[in-house]
């Protein structure tokens, strides 16, 4: 049985977002390549440009009242902490969470995975337990489980995939009979673009009394996402695939489990006091972030929510359900490509594609040629890889940004990749 989410639920009825009107906040897009081509960014699963408004959030901090958080009692002191947490207010907001401080800022989704692998796994993850995952996860969502199986003795099991990228619930309902400790998975597939079903999965898991960890890295800049709807128990993503600065990220977890976890990294910030030999612990969540944190892509995060937030993601998910469905359309004119992955109204904005005899690293540079920025390689997803008897793949993935123009682009690029090579 193939389960997947269908889109077209969620982008009827929406106003349109206009991609043309938003470039102009992005001031990299005006910028042109060094062959003198217009920018063609294409690449935004990997990492997305910066709105104007955020770039003026770092900047205006650390030009105006750059100060250390939680500490000075001074103007610049108080107006930094005031606005660190003013983005964490705002982070929950944008994920549905009905608590702030069930927000935790970490550096990006993997820091965040790690932090509960390492915090809630080694507490509650022990000889002969098993984990689920699916075939199709990032290494960020792989290796730190393959990290405490190993310490702890536990077992890995895996949900398998369909040749076109869709979760096998029914093998998962078997898998349940193990009683996994846990369930993580990817909302949104950073290869396939495949979109899972979430509430379903959860509810599937908890039935069979695991908790559930969500990697939202690819869902939270594309989908609405609501945490207290999906009903998992702990959410990552990362800031600078969201429009944010890099080194920002977050995870969010239901607070009874924040509560009962045990620090991930310990010094200043993380304790309320400290004696010669013990400590106490801060509440939470600044029990989990421990030093000066990178408070400018903190407020650039938070801002970058704000912003989202204004442009409505039901309008940004039905945006990218028109230009995926037009890019498929249009790539599968192209002689020689294969394009991998499930129908448009079941992926988010993500086309991983091939050109016959072609390795992708050499489509990415002839693109290059053009200024169309494309990924190519496995994409941290080397497994998925190996299930799709694929050494590399090559990926155009969009954002709010992208137009049709964009696609055109790509295509016109191909189709030279394809006189070049003689495909």
């Amino acid at each position: 049985m193939a389960e997947a989410v269908d889109l077209r639920g969620q982008v009827a009825d929406v106003l349109p977002l206009d991609p043309y009107a938003l470039r102009a906040d992005f001031p990299i897009l005006r910028t042109e390549t060094s062959t003198g081509r217009p920018l063609v960014y294409l690449d935004s699963a990997s990492t997305s440009q910066k709105p104007q408004v955020v770039i003026d959030a770092v900047d205006g901090f650390y030009r105006g009242y750059n100060a250390n958080v939680h500490r000075g009692i001074y103007e610049i002191g108080e107006r930094s902490t005031a606005a660190y947490e003013a983005a964490r207010a705002s982070v929950a907001r944008f994920i549905g969470a009905p608590d702030s401080r069930e927000i935790v800022f970490t550096r990006n989704a993997t820091e965040a995975i790690n932090l509960v692998a390492y915090s809630w796994g080694r507490r509650n993850v022990g000889r002969g337990d098993a984990i689920v995952l699916t075939e199709m996860e990032h290494h960020a969502n792989l290796v730190p489980w393959q990290l405490l199986v190993q310490e702890v003795d536990g077992d890995l099991e895996f949900i398998p995939i369909t040749d076109d990228g869709i979760l096998r619930l029914d093998v998962f309902e078997v898998l349940l009979r193990l009683r996994p400790k846990l369930v993580a998975f990817t909302h949104v597939s950073n290869t396939l673009g495949t979109v899972t079903p979430v509430r379903e999965i959860v509810q599937m898991a908890h039935a069979a009394g695991a908790l559930v960890l969500v990697d939202g890295a690819q869902a939270v800049p594309h989908l609405p996402v609501d945490v207290t709807d999906l009903g998992c128990d702990f959410y990552v993503f990362s800031g600078h695939k969201v429009l944010a600065p890099t080194g920002s990220g977050a995870l969010w977890a239901r607070r009874e489990l924040l509560e009962a976890m045990p620090p991930f990294l310990a010094g200043g910030e993380m304790i309320r006091e400290v004696h010669l030999r013990r400590s106490e612990f801060n509440a939470i969540p600044w029990k989990f972030e421990a030093g000066t944190p990178d408070i400018a892509a903190a407020i650039g995060l938070g801002v970058a929510a704000e912003y989202l937030m204004g442009i409505g993601m039901d309008r940004v998910c039905a945006h990218e359900a028109v230009l995926t469905r037009y890019a498929l359309d249009r790539l599968a004119t192209v002689p020689g490509i294969t394009l991998y992955g499930p129908p448009a109204d079941q992926r988010s904005g993500v086309v991983p594609f091939n050109v016959e005899g072609v390795h992708p690293h050499d489509v990415a540079q002839v693109l290059d040629r053009f200024g169309v920025c494309v990924r190519a390689g496995h994409h941290c997803t080397m497994p998925l890889h190996e299930r799709l008897d694929l050494a590399a793949t090559a990926r155009a993935s969009f954002n709010v940004y992208s137009t049709r123009e964009d696609i055109d682009a790509l295509v016109a690029g191909l189709g030279e990749v394809v006189r070049i090579f003689g495909v």
